[in-house]
């Protein structure tokens, strides 16, 4: 609906997209990183719609679905979630993947837009057990573009995989760069 307008303020604005989502993969998971900025969450719902992929979901802390916008991250597709206690969040996400034919869920693996010494591992279970694939993501604000990587498939080697990825955001700028990985 606002793909012509996206488009045009991309190109005002100096950004272009680079790599591609596989279209035969019908459910993945797309890891964007790092998130320094709430300028993200404005840059992902326009690739989105650039890129068609109106349909992706994301997940976001539960504050945000209330009262006066919750409505609106809804509408965006978003789900919420409730951070201060355990809620066993891998497997209500994994049913999620398991009951439908197409589902791309786009997440922040550092999990806030502070400094991390590490990504959380929570998107990581999710795709190995949902069996799906990690696609690498990144909004590189020096370069002014979206970033797509290769897919990876959770192994048995939680430790190369996370290093796999963290190579991939390693030439990816941040909003803030002092607070990307």
């Amino acid at each position: 609906m606002l793909r012509p307008f996206y488009l045009l303020l991309f190109k005002l604005a100096g950004w272009s997209v680079e790599g591609s989502f596989p279209p035969e993969l019908k459910k993945y998971i797309v890891a964007v990183a790092p998130h320094t900025s709430n300028w993200d969450f404005v840059v992902g719902v326009m690739a989105r719609s650039i890129l068609r992929m109106q349909n992706t979901k994301y997940l976001g802390k539960s504050q945000l679905f209330k009262p006066p916008f919750g409505w609106l991250f809804r509408w965006l597709g978003g789900y919420p979630v409730e951070r201060s206690s355990s809620h066993d969040m891998v497997s209500q996400v994994v049913a999620l993947f398991n009951g439908h034919e197409q589902f791309i869920l786009a997440i922040a693996p550092e999990g806030t837009r502070k400094k991390v010494d590490r990504l959380k591992t929570g998107f990581y279970y999710i795709a190995r057990q949902a069996q799906v694939p990690i696609i690498p993501c990144g909004f590189d604000y020096a370069k002014k573009k979206v970033v797509i990587g290769q897919p990876l498939y959770a192994s048995e080697n939680m430790e190369q995989d996370i290093l796999t990825l963290l190579n991939f955001y390693q030439s990816i700028t941040g909003r803030n760069p002092a607070l990307g990985i």
